[in-house]
């Protein structure tokens, strides 16, 4: 029997100008990912997916890689303006952000800091009797 040949479909080439660049820090690893303004996701990278393992994931080298290899992907959409939402604790957030302004081509609009912050916190555990 002889094989089938399978061809895949390239998928359409997107054309947007206008991108949200969404980078969450934790003490673990980097995610970046690239948005359009309505939110539907257009690529993403992460330092773990970089292949940066361990501890190396949440190093600001490892969160600049990330970063430089999500705008690639964002360059091929036809991305030229980006807003940039920050979010998380981590090591690699100020690299990121300054990393997403030093690539040529991309104009950063606005800079946000999305970070979670309770109000109250939830309720404490009990006291603890010894």
């Amino acid at each position: 029997m002889a094989k089938k040949s399978v061809t895949k479909k390239k998928g359409a080439k997107k054309n947007i100008a206008r991108g949200i660049v969404c980078i969450s820090a934790s003490f673990n690893n980097t995610n970046v990912t690239v948005t359009d303004e309505m939110g539907n996701v257009l690529c993403w990278a992460t330092a773990g997916g970089l292949g940066f393992k361990g501890s190396k994931k949440s190093t600001p080298y490892a969160a600049q890689q990330a970063v430089e290899s999500a705008m690639e992907k964002a360059k091929e959409c036809g991305i030229k303006e980006v807003g940039i939402k920050v979010q998380g604790p981590g090591s690699g957030r100020e690299t990121a952000v300054k990393s997403v302004g030093a690539i040529e081509g991309i104009k950063v609009l606005w800079l946000k800091d999305v970070t979670p912050l309770p109000h109250n916190g939830c309720r404490p555990p009990k006291r603890r009797r010894v």
